[in-house]
């Protein structure tokens, strides 16, 4: 990345959730940005977005988009990834792939600023962003693993709808106030799968995420596994998580349990949280304080609380990590990478 004032910024799906996010920071955080290209598939063209006061026109994105574009923020689709990454690369831009496209290629990077930025420096024009669920676990359990280290974690998800998309939060507010009307909920959006069969998530939890691989497992519980793995640069960490939606509109929440490879004090693993880049330490057990999803919707960090010792295994220790998934588990991680990119070459 070249020493520059300001930067080409283009951004592919530029009018999905993920996008929309992805847009406000790069105007909060006042990323240096000297013209920015909003990009999303043909129907989408010709919308217009509000960036620093002024109207911006949303392109089609094509081989040709990227001309001139320092960085490729991509969030429209694993098929778009593949099909137009390849070509922002090939014009100079560093892409940053918000989608599972490239996320377990071994000439790719997987990063999470707070755990391991040291990788996205050895980019070869892709860095790819990590699962939702999986950003916001690794970002707690880091400063864990660098001190105790880790041999085993066995994660439960609780993910919101938004993590779905906007179709997904729509039936979730029409099946609720069905319910409460005493009519039936009509279901045809999750769980998002192969099979034409959809349940209700309106008071219900789902216990499918992304559809089912040979071996009992879905997609979203294997990325967990690998991505982990691949992140923290250890094969060796058993992991294994149950992937669940629930009737939230925005955050993740999970219950994770860790075993650690050497003995621990409770004082040590606080300390270790409150001093953890990106992590907010909610919890007073006293108070009835821990994250909750409501609290961390709209927030940049991640939040950890219930942290306690397992009764039964010495090195066992249990959290709860919550965080919005679609700014730390999406846009702000991508914009952060973005940002330390930017500060490394400076």
């Amino acid at each position: 990345m070249a020493n520059q004032t300001q930067y080409n910024v283009a951004v592919v799906g530029a009018t999905g959730a993920v996008g929309e996010r992805m847009i406000a920071l790069l105007e909060q955080r006042n990323f240096p940005v000297k013209q920015l290209k909003l990009l999303a598939s043909a129907r989408s063209a010709g919308k217009k977005i509000m960036f620093k006061g002024q109207e911006i026109e949303v392109e089609e994105a094509t081989p040709e988009s990227f001309a001139g574009i320092d960085f490729a923020l991509f969030s429209a689709g694993g098929a778009v990834s593949k099909e137009l990454a390849p070509h922002a690369v090939s014009h100079g831009a560093v892409v940053i792939d918000n989608t599972s496209a490239y996320r377990m290629d071994p000439e790719v990077p997987l990063v999470v600023p707070e755990v391991n930025m040291h990788a996205a420096f050895q980019h070869k024009g892709i860095i790819a962003n990590p699962n939702c669920s999986t950003i916001q676990m690794v970002a707690a359990l880091k400063p864990l693993y660098d001190r105790f280290g880790i041999e085993r974690i066995i994660v439960s998800t609780y993910q919101a709808v938004s993590g779905a998309g906007a179709s997904a939060i729509q039936e979730l507010l029409t099946q609720s106030r069905d319910v409460l009307d005493g009519k039936e909920a009509v279901a045809n959006i999750l769980p998002v799968g192969k099979l034409p069969v959809h349940h209700q998530i309106a008071f219900n939890a789902i216990p499918q995420i992304d559809v089912f691989t040979e071996n009992g497992f879905t997609y979203e519980e294997m990325k967990m596994i690998n991505e982990t793995k691949k992140i923290m640069e250890d094969e060796n960490i058993l992991v294994s998580a149950t992937c669940v939606r629930i009737p939230v509109v925005y955050g993740h929440s999970e219950s994770v349990y860790v075993e650690l490879k050497s003995e621990f004090e409770l004082e040590e693993v606080y300390a270790l949280l409150q001093n953890a880049p990106g992590v907010i330490l909610a919890d007073s057990p006293a108070e009835q304080l821990y994250p909750l999803a409501t609290d961390a919707a709209g927030k940049l960090d991640v939040f950890v609380g219930r942290v306690r010792r397992d009764l039964d295994h010495p090195r066992g220790l249990h959290l709860w990590i919550v965080s919005d998934n679609l700014l730390k588990g999406a846009a702000w991680n991508s914009v952060q990478i973005a940002e330390e990119l930017i500060k490394a070459a400076k």
